[in-house]
Formats: structure tokens, sequence, C-alpha cells
């Protein structure tokens, strides 16, 4: 199966090369994203519940070069000893996930950061093992326990 992404704030070089941009809340921190995703899922792992206080979180998993900082500076905090979480150091909101041993050359982006998040394709549960008892999903997507 193709996932086509489609977005408002999507751009085209003279290469063809599809681009996405978001950024943090208050605007002190914008990124660019070089072509697609290599993956999309929704993750409800504990650790991304008290990283971004949400039930859980949409990343997208895109190669660390096709991933650059257009405004501002990512601040890194590592939560564990190959984990670097990135986030605005003025508003607080997380934006990247990178884990070298795990993902080599990989960086996750939080899709609800893009300008228009609606255009990531999610295509998996992961780490369902942690989902909230109270969170109800009917999306028809796989479920894994772990990724």
């Amino acid at each position: 199966m193709h996932n086509r992404w489609l977005c408002s704030g999507h751009k085209e070089s003279s290469s063809m090369t599809q681009t996405y941009e978001g950024g943090c809340l208050c605007g002190t921190l914008r990124y660019m994203l070089h072509g697609k995703p290599e993956w999309t899922a929704h993750c409800h792992c504990r650790s991304c519940q008290k990283a971004t206080g949400g039930s859980f979180t949409t990343w997208m998993g895109y190669q660390k070069e096709n991933f650059k900082i257009t405004k501002g500076q990512l601040a890194i905090c590592n939560t564990s000893a190959d984990v670097e979480r990135g986030f605005c150091d003025q508003c607080g909101t997380s934006l990247t996930y990178a884990a070298e041993e795990r993902w080599p050359g990989q960086i996750h982006i939080l899709a609800p950061t893009l300008d228009n998040p609606a255009t990531a394709k999610p295509q998996a549960h992961v780490y369902v093992e942690h989902q909230l008892p109270w969170i109800k999903l009917d999306d028809g997507l796989p479920r894994r326990e772990q990724t």
C-alpha cells in the first residue's frame, strides 16, 4: 500500500522533493522535513505519555538528514541512556525523539507539531500494552504490544 502525504504547508522544490513544516506552540522553534516519512505510528508507551502529557501520541520516522531546524534551537533532554527528546526551551513543546542504538540515523517527529497535522497517515498503534484502559480506539489499524 502506498501512503500519500499532502498538506497545506506542502512545497515542491525544483527536484520535486516534498517538504513539510512545523514548529512549537510559541513559534520560537521551526523545522522542515524533506520527503515522506518512513513510517507513522501512534505510540502508547509510558515514556511518551509522560514526555508529552498525552494519553498517546503520533510519531513520524525520518532519516536525520531529512530534518532541519529553520528557526531557533532544539533543546535536548536525555531521558535514558540512549534517548534524546527534543523540545522548545521557551514553551516546552515536545518535538523530537532519537535513540541512535535502536533506530540508527533516524529522528522521530511528533506529527501534531506539523503545520497541518491532519496530513499524517498513521499505520499502526505501538506499545498498546501501555494503552490506558479508558482509551477506546476502533480505527482498524494494526496493534502491536511493542514496536
